[in-house]
């Protein structure tokens, strides 16, 4: 897809992202390393929460801004129904 569209969240996603980088590679540096396998889950843990928060972030931030732009044109019922899934999605 040619559209760019970069949101406010985009620059803390990207910073977080690059962060689990950072400790994938340290990982992958540990278990070079021979390090304990429980200081390694706990490092991969850390790593796969850092990845998840990022994904949660801009999936709320599409919901946010692309769906509820989309929605100011519908009828107010199912303006209520996107705000409505909007707010479940909260408890992914």
């Amino acid at each position: 897809m040619s559209d760019t569209i970069i949101h406010s969240s985009h620059p803390a996603i990207v910073k977080r992202l690059k962060r689990a980088e950072g400790h994938l590679r340290s990982v992958v540096a540990m278990i070079e390393a021979g390090r304990p396998c429980l200081e390694l889950a706990q490092q991969l843990h850390a790593v796969e929460k850092a990845i998840a928060e990022a994904k949660k972030t801009l999936i709320r931030d599409h919901l946010d801004h692309c769906l509820g732009d989309a929605a100011q044109s519908l009828p107010v019922d199912q303006q209520r129904s996107i705000k409505e899934f909007k707010e479940i999605t909260k408890y992914l």
